[in-house]
This record gives C-alpha cells, sequence and structure tokens, in this order.
C-alpha cells in the first residue's frame, strides 16, 4: 500500500507560530498546533518553527519521511527592520570614470530610518571600473570593515548588463570573511539609487536570517525531515532557503502573503477583497484575477525593489475594545483586549456578569482613560470587544472563530447600554459601526484603484476575528462575503500550499517578440531552479509603455504537488459553480467556449432601469477542470477560434472592443485562454504589446488547437 504524502504549513505570526499538516493528496487538514511565538528566546523564532512542526507531526502520528513540503512565513525580517536590530552595512560603488561624478552620489545612499528613533546609517566606499582589481576592491572592503562595517553591498552603475564589478567585490568581501549583498542579485532593474537602497536592506538583515535559517534546517534535518526548506516570500510565493540566505529581504510582508496564498489555494477565490483579522489589526487587499496585487514595498518612506503584497493595515480587529466618554460610545480601538490582558466577556460564563459594573480605564500608560471594562462581583475584569458586539447580533455564528457565547455577550454589555441610555443590540451596533467605519473607506479606495465590479468584490474573511468584522461590513456595503474554512489557521494553510514564484524585470523600450520570449524563458527557467514542475509553471508578461518595465511573473507548484490531480468536474458541475458565481439558475449558465482544460461560461441578465429602460449585460466565468473560477467579470464578450487564426483574430477582436472617444482611447481589458493557461492582457495599452505577447504563447501550439478570447469593452477610463 502506497504510503500518503503530506505537506507542513508554518505561520510566525507576532503573537503565536501556528503549524498545520496537510493531506497533499486532498489538501484536508489533518493536524494543528501552536505555540507562543519565541521572539525572545536566544534562537529567535527559528526555536518556536521547530516545536509546532515536530508537535504537529507526533500528535499526528505521521512518519517525518513521508513530510514532502515544509515551508514557514516569517516576520523576522519585518521585524529585525522595525526594531533597528540589523547589521552595520558598508557600500562599494562602482562606475566608469566618465559615469563615475552622478554614480558616486547615487550609490552613496543617506541614513534609512527603519523605525523611530532607529537608522541605518550605511558606510561608503567608490571605485572608479579603470582602477579596479584584487587589490583595490580588497583595500575598499578593508576600510569599510575596519569602521565596524559587518556586511558589504557591492553596486555597479550598469550591474543588470554586466556584474563583473560586482563579482569582483563579493570575492574579496568572501575571502576576507564578510556577508556579502550585489546588486544585480536583487533587481534586474536599471535605477541605481533605488537598487543599492534594497541591497543595503537585504543586507543588514543578511547575519540574522542566515543564522536562523542554518538553525531552522539543522532542525529540520535532524527530525528526519527530507524535503527541502521553503520560506514565504512578501509577493505571496515560496522560494527555497538556500535562495533566502541570499535575498532575505524578500521576505518582508510574508504574513500577509500567507493567508492570501491560503484563501488563493484553499478557498480559491478569483476576484475579491481580503481581510485578514487578528486581535489587534486587520490586513486589507486585492486578489484580482485570481493573483494578489502586488506593489513594492516602502521602508522608512523609501521605495525599494522589493516585490510585496499592497496591504492596508488598520488599527481595528475582533479583539478592539470599546471606547466612551460623556455617556457617548467615542471610538473602538485601537488598544486591544490582548494588549491591556483582559479575557473577551463573549467567550466568559454568563453568570459571572450577575451584579457586573461598568468603569473606564486606561490599559496602558500613554493611553487615554476611556476604555470600557466590565468589572465582575468577584472583581475580576472582561473586556467589551467587536467580537462581543458581533456574537449579540447574531454575525458570529457557530463554527467561526469567533463564535462565544451571545448570553454572556449580552449580559456583559448591559451596563454599557444603560450608560449609552439604548438596548443591548444598539449598544452592540454602535460598537460595529464605529468599528467598520474604518474598514469602508478602505474597501472603497481599493475598489476604486483597482476597478473591481462591485458585483464580483466579494469580501473574504481571514484570521481567528473574522467572524467579527466581515459579515457586518460586507452587510453595511451590499457586497457579498465568505469567510474561509479554518480560518483561524489560513495563513499556515496558504504557506504550505503556496506556490514557487520568480519575478523577473527588465527596462526594454518598445519590447519586440524576441524580448518577450527571452525575458519569459528566463523566468521560467528560474522558476523552475527553486523547486516547481517545469509542466506546471506559468508564466505571465505585463509591460508598462510609461517606464519601459516589462516583468515577467512565473508560478508553478512543486514537483510533489504537481504529480497530485484532484477529481475533474463535470460539465454540468462547472455550469453550477459559475451560476452560483454570477447569481443565476444553472439552465442560464451555458459553455459558450471551452478547451481541453477550461470551460468559458456565460448567461444573460437583464436589469431593470427606471419604469421603461432595460439593460442587458452578460456575466462571463472561466472555470478549470479542478473548479476553480480562474476569469470573472460582470460583463463580457466571448470568441473561440484555432490557433492559427489567433493572431488575426485578437487584431479583430481588440479593434471591435476598443472605445475611440473624441481624442481619447480606451482599450479593452482582454484575455486569452490557453489550454489550463490564461494569458492574461489587463493593462496593455497597445495592441502592438499584445501582439508581442500572444506569440510567445502561441508558439508551438498545433494550428487547430482551440483558443478562447474574453474582452471587457472600455474598461479603464
Amino acid at each position: 500500500m502506497e504510503s500518503k504524502a503530506y505537506r507542513i504549513g508554518i505561520d510566525v505570526g507576532g503573537t503565536f507560530t501556528k503549524a498545520v499538516l496537510i493531506d497533499n493528496a486532498t489538501h484536508d487538514v489533518v493536524g494543528r498546533y501552536s505555540v507562543l511565538t519565541t521572539h525572545a528566546d536566544e534562537r529567535g523564532v527559528a526555536k518556536g518553527v521547530v516545536e509546532v512542526f515536530r508537535n504537529v507531526l507526533d500528535r499526528s502520528g505521521v512518519d517525518p519521511k513521508d513530510v514532502i513540503f515544509l515551508a514557514h512565513s516569517t516576520t523576522q525580517a519585518t521585524n529585525a527592520l522595525l526594531e533597528g536590530d540589523v547589521a552595520s552595512v558598508g557600500v562599494i560603488g562602482m562606475a566608469s570614470r566618465l559615469e563615475s561624478l552622478l554614480a558616486r552620489s547615487q550609490s552613496k545612499i543617506g541614513e534609512i530610518e527603519l523605525a523611530p528613533g532607529r537608522f541605518l546609517r550605511p558606510g561608503h566606499r567608490f571605485v572608479t571600473t579603470e582602477t579596479l582589481n584584487a587589490d583595490t576592491a580588497r583595500t575598499a572592503v578593508e576600510e569599510l570593515r575596519a569602521e565596524g562595517m559587518r556586511v558589504v553591498v557591492a553596486t555597479s552603475a550598469f550591474s543588470v548588463d554586466d556584474n563583473s564589478s560586482e563579482e569582483a567585490i563579493r570575492q574579496a568581501a568572501v575571502s576576507l570573511g564578510m556577508a556579502v549583498t550585489c546588486g544585480h542579485e536583487i533587481s534586474k532593474l536599471y535605477g541605481l539609487t533605488i537598487r543599492t537602497r534594497t541591497a543595503v536592506i537585504n543586507a543588514s538583515i543578511l547575519p540574522k536570517m542566515i543564522e536562523t535559517a542554518n538553525m531552522t534546517e539543522a532542525s529540520v534535518r535532524e527530525a528526519g525531515i527530507e524535503a527541502p526548506l521553503m520560506i514565504m516570500r512578501g509577493d505571496g510565493g515560496v522560494m527555497d532557503i538556500h535562495e533566502m540566505r541570499r535575498r532575505p529581504a524578500m521576505t518582508m510582508l510574508s504574513g500577509p502573503a500567507a493567508s492570501v496564498a491560503g484563501a488563493l489555494m484553499h478557498l480559491r477565490v478569483s476576484d475579491g477583497i481580503y481581510f485578514e483579522v487578528g486581535g489587534t489589526s486587520t490586513n486589507i487587499g486585492v486578489i484580482r484575477n485570481g493573483k494578489p496585487t502586488v506593489k513594492y514595498a516602502r521602508v522608512g518612506g523609501h521605495e525599494t525593489y522589493v516585490s510585496s503584497l499592497d496591504v492596508r493595515v488598520i488599527g481595528i480587529a475582533g479583539g478592539s475594545m470599546v471606547r466612551m466618554k460623556d455617556g457617548r460610545l467615542v471610538d473602538v480601538g485601537p488598544r486591544s483586549a490582548h494588549i491591556a490582558g483582559l479575557p473577551y466577556a463573549a467567550f466568559a460564563d454568563p453568570a459571572v456578569f450577575a451584579g457586573d459594573t461598568l468603569e473606564l480605564f486606561r490599559p496602558k500608560s500613554d493611553d487615554p482613560d476611556d476604555y470600557v471594562a466590565i468589572r465582575c462581583a468577584d472583581g475580576t475584569r472582561y473586556a467589551l470587544t467587536n467580537t462581543c458586539a458581533a456574537n449579540v447580533l447574531g454575525y458570529a455564528k457557530p463554527g467561526l472563530h469567533a463564535y462565544g457565547n451571545p448570553e454572556a455577550a449580552r449580559a456583559a454589555m448591559a451596563p454599557l447600554a444603560a450608560a449609552l441610555k439604548c438596548s443591548v443590540e444598539e449598544a452592540a451596533r454602535q460598537i460595529l459601526d464605529r468599528a467598520t467605519g474604518k474598514a469602508v473607506p478602505v474597501v472603497e479606495q481599493l475598489i476604486a484603484e483597482y476597478g473591481l465590479d462591485r458585483d464580483q468584490a466579494v469580501l473574504v474573511g481571514e484570521g481567528g476575528g473574522a467572524g467579527a468584522l466581515i459579515p457586518f461590513t460586507a452587510e453595511r456595503m451590499g457586497l457579498q462575503h465568505t469567510i474561509s474554512k479554518d480560518a483561524e489557521v489560513i495563513s499556515s494553510i496558504g504557506v504550505a500550499l503556496a506556490l514557487v514564484r520568480e519575478v523577473i524585470e527588465r527596462v526594454i523600450p518598445n519590447p519586440q517578440p524576441e524580448d518577450i520570449r527571452a525575458i519569459k524563458r528566463e523566468a521560467f527557467d528560474a522558476v523552475v531552479r527553486l523547486g516547481a514542475a517545469a509542466e506546471n509553471v506559468e508564466v505571465t508578461i505585463e509591460v508598462n509603455p510609461h517606464t519601459q518595465r516589462v516583468r515577467a511573473t512565473a508560478m508553478g507548484a512543486s514537483e510533489m504537488r504537481a504529480k497530485t490531480r484532484t477529481t475533474m468536474v463535470s460539465e454540468d458541475e462547472a455550469r453550477a459553480i459559475a451560476a452560483k458565481s454570477m447569481g443565476v439558475p444553472v439552465e442560464a449558465a451555458e459553455v459558450v467556449a471551452a478547451t481541453d482544460r477550461m470551460r468559458v461560461i456565460q448567461a444573460e441578465i437583464v436589469e431593470k432601469h427606471l419604469k421603461f429602460f432595460s439593460k442587458k449585460r452578460h456575466p462571463v466565468r472561466a472555470v478549470d477542470l479542478d473548479g476553480v473560477i480562474r476569469i470573472q467579470r460582470s460583463d463580457g464578450k466571448v470568441m473561440r477560434a484555432h490557433a492559427q487564426q489567433g493572431i488575426d483574430v485578437l487584431k479583430r477582436f481588440w479593434e471591435d472592443n476598443t472605445i475611440y472617444n473624441g481624442d481619447s482611447v480606451i482599450v479593452p481589458d482582454m484575455f486569452i485562454v490557453v489550454g489550463a493557461h490564461i494569458v492574461d492582457l489587463t493593462g496593455i495599452v497597445s495592441l502592438d504589446q499584445a501582439l508581442a505577447i500572444v506569440r510567445t504563447e502561441f508558439e508551438g501550439l498545433a494550428p487547430d488547437v482551440s483558443v478562447v478570447f474574453v474582452a471587457v469593452a472600455g474598461a479603464r477610463r
């Protein structure tokens, strides 16, 4: 009998380190364990990581040899920067004599404020490439070491084209026993200042991250796990531990990235606004076309070339406490019950609140003194939180992590209601109104910024506090919502199921098909080197005509996961999935086109406007054979073709769906389905660029292979 295979995902949060054990074939959670995150231990967070993976194995009775994938997120890079726990960094800039005047100033990075009162102040040397040799390289490194620098950054003006100068500095630094980061390792984009600044940030956390990586890997091997150890990146992918030793800055914001990966892979979300609701704060971001939205991270107000999720953080969550002044509810949060050291009233026995009274207090010395606590007859105190209010009003339902004891929540809320001179239900509603008032503007901003269709903007709840905020927010905004199964460990699930990811970027004016092919191949090869199965890799190309940047994003499952396939959905099941998403009867959902791995389904919806007018729209969904919605639009057009006609069809379909309005031209959002792969042309503003990308996709296809075009006319205004 063939033994089962398992995946372990570990999320290192600010408070808890949580591990889940997942059946590789079914993706079911078969074990979980958590400990307090070991920030203060001499081994740092590595101790907690080791403890949870050992315990989740022991308690589940799984042989370590049956673990085929082990990955963890980490807050260590972010925390090291926020706490100023970084190594001193010396920069060696290089350029030719002709370029040296500008390059000298661009490679000299001023102080970077990591947190209030905490600064990174890099040292600096400059060498012209004409004088660079083994001796001058060694001298520059020795001078920086004499100034107390622990790590060297080698940065050359045009290292994206020729990295030999940076490699010469690397050899000198390594020979002197110093860690080193080269600019060309961090980014292939031009922009010496930003590339150097990013390398400095990377170098500053290099020693600590390498130490943690070594301890974690040694413990994993000692436990008998032979699978590669992977680390979550801030952009939603994973990289192996050897790559993390080289580019630790890529792990910044890997916690929020883990929760998004969980929504994408476990809940199978295509488009939506995700909320990762903890006890103290909430991360909010966008999933668009089945991918999280990614931007460059900023550190100390400065731009870097570190890709991370576009996450908005608000100081409201499941444990946020109520504030009252002069008989009015004035705010909720930002202080949480966790930080105040008080238990939630919603999780108590209702009997303890007999004879309870309301009192105002100051949780921390620098907090205002208007936070509400409920003091019981025996002297114990409880916090009133968003979770308590959600239990009173029935939004936190059985089965959700936020569900407690509604009767206890009601009893504890009574003194507050009396002080506010309203009913218990009205007091609870005031709490949630005030709390979600901080989330609603963020959601509205994201919908507008990313051009989401409101009827597609599903709110996706993740984290233990999701049940406290998401249902009320969705109701208030008139949006759909869903809360992830196993929401309290969704980040750990996301780590376990995350895809290997790599991004290659180049500055290419007017990219030609051969340029697109080259960068696509480079991204493909890079992600395969990181452990993705070659037959499972998808590469997405983005062209920004304003910055002349071409970005190739390659993603793929690891070898072991790629070999496992779930049961394929039938056509009727695909229609049912699409119909539910579109809000129409199953019989109204029609398969209008298909490839061998994808079905494209449409319906017709008639919307009444005023008394005599109506408008038709045709929502479209592309559903793959695993039952995942890969394209989701409220109105679109679909066209079928064979690969041999694909280029001509694209030209015609693009033109038919372009809107000419005076001097402005509004191009369509366009998708092309090729097998199981979706070529996403959203953001491409010229037909020539679209053709350059598509030609590389059609290469090697048999002439009669079916492809499907989906267009949303006038999507960007």
